[in-house]
């Protein structure tokens, strides 16, 4: 994250989502003059295009979004393809802790209304992104893990009225999947895996339909606001808008906004694609569900059966993007493929890659509008639960921006993205310090 921006009309990541997806959507080319818009959008990914989306559909307001590379280039064709009903970090319990009960029943509406919104949207006609339904399995990678599994899973039921469970590795090995790792795990009803780039691509042709303009190649290079209008430099030309929503997550320039200048703080995580399984590999690794699967370590592994049958895992990465290609921590990811189905050592790998995923200080988003007297917004924060509350993120900026967001009163809207002050320049000192404590925490004590 050294560099000064994204880049200028780069090619996408070598990703499973783009080589299957088909040939990507038109858009609007880059921008080739001065221009005088209503709304810019800076960012072509799930959430700048859901609020293209939702601006066109529910206020009038036809956007137009600026994109630095392809479109859809950052976390949207790089994530795991798993829905999930969460935002951010943090359990229902950790919400319990940092806001009380009452404001995490809340919470816990906002999401279940996301996932909603999110499924109504996969299963429109607009969308063709293959989802596959089943609900989220947290897989147990250790016995003792079992008891706050049980307390967590005690907590939704009977706080939150959400019909989650725990079963044994029994149950789980012969109904579910055959993880070796596992000693059980906790189902929640709602998880949906999708086709990452396939969604994507729907979205641009869903927001272009609505008459939103999308330009690719199109990084913002300078900004500046005069008399109240904001100029955003292009190398095509300057974009003037009344109002601006950013919605570049882990690959958020530091230079593009005094509002989100270390705001958050870029996690790399990888992942890869196996070939396609055999009928015998498939039957030893024992999976019965095409769901989202997630272990229980800190740096969590997310995995799931795709639908062509090859076996995609993903975890965080190096701490630096230049230590990214590192082939040890490629090894580390196929190793713990391996601990979990060993049927699958050494197997060929189809795809490899890896992206930021946008972390916040707090490990909870935010969308919200962080000075009233500029016309300035923002989403992002998920921490790598982006898939599904994305388009809700989205949703609500649109409301913010067209004014009609006065009921939004959560944590998530009501404050800006933390800061780390003066600790910024040692993030990654600490981030260095953190992930050996996270191993021995999780594998050893």
């Amino acid at each position: 994250m050294v560099d000064a921006g994204p880049g200028h009309n780069r090619d996408h990541a070598p990703t499973y989502w783009i080589g299957t997806a088909g040939k990507p959507p038109k858009d609007d080319g880059p921008v080739s003059g001065d221009m005088d818009v209503d709304v810019v959008v800076v960012g072509s990914g799930y959430t700048g295009l859901s609020t293209a989306i939702h601006l066109a559909k529910e206020h009038g307001i036809k956007a137009t979004v600026l994109e630095a590379n392809k479109v859809a280039w950052g976390c949207s064709t790089r994530n795991g393809g798993q829905a999930q009903i969460s935002s951010g970090r943090l359990k229902r319990s950790q919400w319990i802790q940092r806001w009380g009960v009452d404001v995490a029943k809340k919470m816990h509406g906002e999401v279940a209304e996301a996932f909603e919104l999110f499924n109504e949207l996969i299963n429109s006609d607009d969308i063709d992104c293959d989802p596959q339904t089943g609900g989220h399995y947290y897989i147990a990678h250790r016995a003792k893990v079992i008891p706050k599994l049980e307390k967590e899973s005690a907590l939704l039921n009977e706080v939150f009225g959400y019909g989650s469970r725990v079963m044994g590795r029994d149950e789980l090995h012969e109904k579910h999947v055959k993880d070796q790792e596992a000693h059980g795990a906790m189902w929640e009803p709602d998880g949906t895996s999708i086709h990452a780039a396939k969604l994507a691509f729907s979205y641009v042709k869903l927001a272009r339909k609505l008459g939103a303009k999308i330009h690719t190649a199109s990084p913002v290079m300078g900004w500046k606001i005069v008399d109240g209008v904001h100029h955003l430099t292009t190398p095509g030309g300057t974009v003037r808008a009344r109002a601006v929503a950013l919605a570049t997550a882990g690959y958020t320039p530091p230079g593009l906004s005094g509002r989100t200048k270390h705001r958050l703080m870029p996690i790399l995580s990888n992942s890869i694609v196996t070939r396609k399984l055999t009928k015998s590999e498939l039957a030893e690794c024992g999976i019965q569900t095409r769901s989202p699967l997630t272990d229980t370590r800190t740096l969590r592994h997310y995995y799931r059966l795709l639908p062509d049958n090859r076996m995609q895992i993903g975890s965080r990465s190096a701490i630096t993007g230049e230590d990214a290609e590192n082939p040890k921590h490629l090894a580390l990811l196929r190793k713990g493929l391996h601990r979990k189905f060993p049927a699958l050592t050494e197997i060929d790998l189809d795809y490899s890659w890896w992206g930021w995923v946008d972390v916040s200080h707090d490990m909870m988003p935010r969308i919200c509008q962080p000075d009233k007297d500029e016309s300035i917004f923002y989403a992002m924060g998920y921490g790598g639960n982006g898939v599904m509350y994305s388009a809700q993120a989205g949703k609500r900026m649109a409301q913010l921006i067209a004014g009609k967001g006065q009921e939004l009163d959560l944590p998530i809207f009501t404050s800006p993205l933390p800061s780390h002050g003066i600790l910024t320049p040692f993030r990654r000192m600490g981030q260095r310090m953190m992930y050996p404590y996270y191993y021995l925490r999780d594998e050893i004590l």
